[in-house]
């Protein structure tokens, strides 16, 4: 599974990522800045009266890769 994984520096200065599992693969730079920025000025997530997702830092996608060991639903064994 591929992740876009969007962090951000809130109003306090604390660290906070933003995590989408069905994002547009291949997005550059620029896009995903303006994105990013468009987020921070509509200023809607606030928690414990910090602003959130202030000032964009980094983005990146990131896969994660699954091996099954075993799996015992439906009759699937893959026992190795």
């Amino acid at each position: 599974m591929k992740t876009l994984s969007l962090i951000y520096k809130g109003s306090l200065g604390k660290t906070h990522t933003l995590r989408l599992k069905y994002a547009k693969d291949g997005l550059d730079a620029k896009e995903v800045r303006q994105a990013m920025t468009d987020l921070a000025t509509a200023n809607v997530f606030k928690k414990d009266n910090e602003d959130l997702f202030v000032v964009p830092v980094c983005a990146k996608y990131i896969t994660t890769t699954e091996k099954t060991i075993f799996d015992d639903r439906k009759g699937k064994s893959e026992a190795k």
